[in-house]
């Protein structure tokens, strides 16, 4: 199996040492339950993406420090491409604003968040529980750094967890698309890094929370399961 990475943005070289880059922190999550995949690297912030749709197998979208509603180029190349993959029935994962991308490309909404920054460590409740959700668990724990999210789901979705600060923590648009609010392959020591960089952006008294909840675990090896099984379906149920 070949997996796109569309990159859509990456980790400042200032804090490279701390955690990788994008590429290297999806591939270190994804490796252990994909062994025969191959990750390619689509630098799409810079309008780099794949020539067509069948480049790859699967894709996965990235995080950002973008606004999906934003007026740039690489973002309505971005949408135009989401559209593409879905009518080619091609599996995609988006993180974050790979999450967000996908719900706005395909007809829903997305805007700040009325409460502000989502950060640290916040659980999600399993909301839907599908297949390839295996093993199961009914709450999750995920690392967040976001100051949008998701208002209105796109047609035909589902939402598949919820987050008291997050209602769309996790949805699934068709039968092979899904969103994920949360950062499943963010270190610790990389969010501990950021939050204390984008200190001022955030908030004293936020990052404080934020900081403090990173003694929790995070259950990102479960979700990349969960990722992993959803990239490999061949024959895709209609859910």
């Amino acid at each position: 199996m070949k997996i796109g990475i569309l990159g859509c943005d990456d980790v400042p070289e200032r804090l490279r040492s701390v955690g990788g880059t994008y590429r290297e922190m999806f591939t270190k999550l994804l490796a252990p339950h994909l062994p025969d995949a191959i990750f390619e690297w689509f630098d799409v912030v810079n309008g780099k993406l794949p020539d067509s749709t069948d480049v790859c197998d699967a894709y996965l979208c990235t995080g950002s420090r973008y606004s999906v509603y934003e007026d740039r180029e690489w973002i309505h190349a971005l949408k135009a491409y989401v559209r593409a993959i879905q009518q080619a029935r091609k599996p995609f994962v988006g993180v974050c604003f790979g999450h967000q991308v996908l719900a706005q490309a395909l007809g829903g909404e997305v805007t700040p968040a009325a409460q502000g920054w989502g950060v640290g460590i916040h659980e999600m409740k399993v909301t839907a529980t599908e297949p390839w959700m295996q093993p199961q668990q009914e709450d999750c724990k995920l690392q967040y750094m976001h100051a949008d999210q998701v208002q209105r789901l796109p047609p035909d979705s589902v939402v598949l967890a919820a987050a008291p600060h997050c209602p769309v923590a996790m949805f699934r648009v068709g039968d092979t698309m899904i969103g994920i609010e949360g950062h499943p392959e963010f270190p610790a020591a990389y969010v501990e890094a950021l939050l204390r960089a984008r200190r001022e952006r955030i908030g004293a008294e936020r990052t404080d929370a934020a900081l403090a909840s990173l003694d929790e675990k995070a259950d990102d090896t479960v979700v990349a399961r969960w990722i992993a099984n959803f990239l490999k379906i061949r024959d895709r149920p209609r859910f």
